[in-house]
């Protein structure tokens, strides 16, 4: 059966994020993309101009066009930016039953621009981190999630994903790429303890898209029946490589995206 996983998130008009990154990320990983649109951005490798959410009864028919027909075997979530539609999504995994979520919790765009209000982070933690299989939030996230300082060491990372943890989901990845020092770690802690995943750190300006790119390649992983943690590896081994390649493209005068088709083109 071929594989298949849907992303609910944004549009990303400059192709770099959202949306886009991950049909872009499914597609080079051999994953059938389905998706739902939560919200249009007019956005750039410079940031975003504009967001245009669509409204929640739509982004309710889109769910229940996809499930009800699509063999869905893995669910990546990203940009959610008002409480209505959270609850919508939230409402929709329910009716479908669905497993394998892999939710990152998206409210600050490369450039610093806010994706998510702040009355809607609560929405977030009480209605979609329970019905998540992996919450993947980086640093600045987890700090928001939490109400405290950003993590500036591996323990407080630790800490903080047993934290959220807490909060309901299976698994916490928290991600390292804005920390310092030569490797980027990102952890990931379950029931079964904490496992450490490591990579060169890449010192480049093309970093648009790395977290979308990075939770729709462990969901791509999911929708093929990787266990949780290898799907972890292989998708931090997909974006390590997609990083490295970026400087190979030329797009924008800001922060570039990353090459999802390093593996393709020449």
């Amino acid at each position: 059966m071929t594989a298949i996983a849907v992303t609910i998130a944004g549009s990303d008009s400059g192709g770099g994020a959202g949306i886009q990154a991950d049909i872009k990320t499914f597609s080079a990983l051999g994953v059938y993309g389905a998706s739902v649109i939560t919200a249009l951005t007019a956005q750039n490798t410079l940031g975003v101009q504009g967001i245009h959410d669509v409204p929640p009864e739509f982004v309710a028919q889109q769910i229940d066009s996809v499930f009800s027909d699509l063999a869905i075997g893995a669910v990546k979530i990203g940009m959610l930016s008002r409480p209505a539609v959270i609850e919508s999504v939230a409402h929709g995994l329910e009716r479908h039953a669905t497993e394998r979520v892999v939710l990152d919790p998206v409210m600050i765009a490369a450039s610093g621009d806010r994706l998510l209000v702040p009355q809607a982070v609560e929405t977030l933690k009480q209605a979609l981190l329970p019905k998540a299989l992996l919450v993947t939030p980086n640093l600045p996230e987890a700090a928001a999630l939490l109400e405290e300082p950003m993590a500036d060491d591996e323990r407080t990372m630790c800490r903080q994903a047993e934290r959220i943890l807490a909060l309901g989901p299976a698994a916490v990845l928290m991600k390292g790429g804005h920390g310092t020092g030569a490797q980027s770690v990102d952890i990931l802690v379950d029931a079964q303890g904490m496992r450490r995943f490591a990579a060169p750190r890449v010192a480049t300006r093309n970093t648009h898209g790395t977290g979308c790119t990075l939770s729709s390649a462990i969901a791509a992983g999911l929708a093929k029946g990787l266990p949780l943690a290898d799907a972890v590896a292989a998708g931090k081994h997909f974006i390590g490589a997609a990083i490295r390649a970026s400087s190979t493209l030329e797009i924008g005068n800001g922060h570039g995206p990353v090459h999802h088709f390093h593996a393709y083109w020449s």
